[in-house]
């Protein structure tokens, strides 16, 4: 890589890790491993000395043989577009993680990534998203594991801790349609497809003339081309997911909270790493979004005591409203919606309060079910 020493230069090249990009233009205006190109000294040589190829000089970007950081990630497009979201705040967080090849993304197949002709409820258990990354973080082939926040069980593996939260994206959901511009257009028998309880119980409990197409599975990019074949009416997916897939043209409409409650920790990515990894706690810490970290606790302590599985319909979701208060509105419901049980809480947007939120709520809505209510 060579920068020229004329002022109005701009050039873009391929460097950092996974394929980033340096651009160098006039100005100083961006940096060299972090640096500010005003802060190369850079000066004028007599002609003489140009003809002779002297006015070149040669800046390189360290090259790093062994990775400093390993991203343990899935293999989908929404997994890679979150772990290079990871990889793009360390490195320009840590100008050492700027360096080209210090910065290693590693994918890894899941159970539930290999299990795609089973619905998630039929295949049971926890984890089913996170298990292999979690073995491989566990056993040092991964230095840091990147999750969608939603699959990861209410408990962490032994030598785990998950210090990090990013910045929550926007939690509702995506109606999408090429026939109506909502859920309440579509006509009786019309099919949705959803492989999530979640929604399933909800869009029944409010349209019960609706049909649910509930195995229907795979990545975004497979659910809109099922959609386009005409397999189902409509669909809906997270809108987390569409705006870091830059694909929020497909949206017909979002549907509000109060019609549709999240996933717990739906549009949250967090970030996992060892107990006794000092060095990469204090690398996530460094990315941690407080106001996010706080508001999944909240929605994961209502979620742990609950203890719901994968075949129980749950929603929940803390936000902080304009007076700074922590506001928390959970639901549990039959996954074939004809029975669902709401409630919601206020106070202090601070961590012992929001536990306490969120597991009281959980104790309420565990009361108010009854026996039976969660063995379907």
């Amino acid at each position: 890589m060579e920068t020229l020493a004329s002022s109005s230069l701009c050039t873009t090249h391929g460097g950092g890790a996974g394929g980033g990009l340096l651009n160098f233009c006039r100005g100083g205006s961006v940096s060299v491993l972090g640096f500010p190109l005003q802060h190369l000294k850079i000066q004028s040589l007599p002609d003489s000395k140009k003809k002779q190829g002297f006015g070149v000089i040669k800046a390189s970007v360290a090259k790093t043989e062994v990775a400093l950081v390993r991203i343990g990630t899935r293999g989908s497009p929404l997994a890679l577009a979150q772990a290079h979201e990871t990889r793009d705040k360390l490195m320009a967080s840590h100008p050492e993680l700027a360096e080209e090849g210090a910065i290693k993304i590693v994918v890894i197949k899941t159970t539930g990534d290999k299990i795609l002709s089973q619905p998630l409820a039929d295949i049971g258990g926890k984890g089913l998203f996170t298990k292999e990354i979690d073995e491989a973080l566990i056993n040092g082939d991964i230095d840091i594991a990147v999750h969608s926040m939603k699959d990861v069980p209410t408990y962490l593996p032994e030598k785990t801790i998950l210090p990090c939260n990013l910045p929550r994206e926007d939690v509702r959901d995506a109606f999408i349609s090429l026939s109506a511009s909502s859920l309440a257009e579509l006509p009786a028998g019309s099919v949705i497809g959803t492989a999530s309880l979640r929604r399933k119980s909800q869009i029944l409990y409010r349209y019960p003339s609706l049909k649910v197409e509930d195995n229907f599975r795979g990545n975004v990019q497979t659910r809109l081309r099922k959609l386009n074949e005409g397999v189902v009416q409509a669909t809906l997916l997270a809108l987390a997911g569409l705006r870091r897939l830059s694909m929020t043209e497909n949206v017909t409409s979002v549907l509000p909270i109060d019609e549709m409650l999240p996933a717990v920790a739906q549009g949250a990515i967090g970030i996992a790493c060892r107990s006794n990894d000092e060095k990469m706690a204090n690398y996530l810490a460094s990315l941690n979004h407080e106001e996010t970290r706080l508001a999944v606790t909240c929605e994961r302590a209502f979620l742990e005591t609950l203890d719901g599985s994968c075949r129980t319909p749950i929603a929940g979701y803390a936000s902080k409203d304009e007076d700074g208060n922590c506001i928390f509105k959970g639901l549990v419901a039959s996954p074939d919606g004809t029975r669902v049980l709401e409630t919601s809480r206020k106070g202090p947007y601070a961590f012992e309060d929001m536990v306490m939120m969120g597991k009281d709520a959980g104790k309420e809505l565990l009361s108010r079910a009854g026996p039976g209510f969660f063995d379907f």
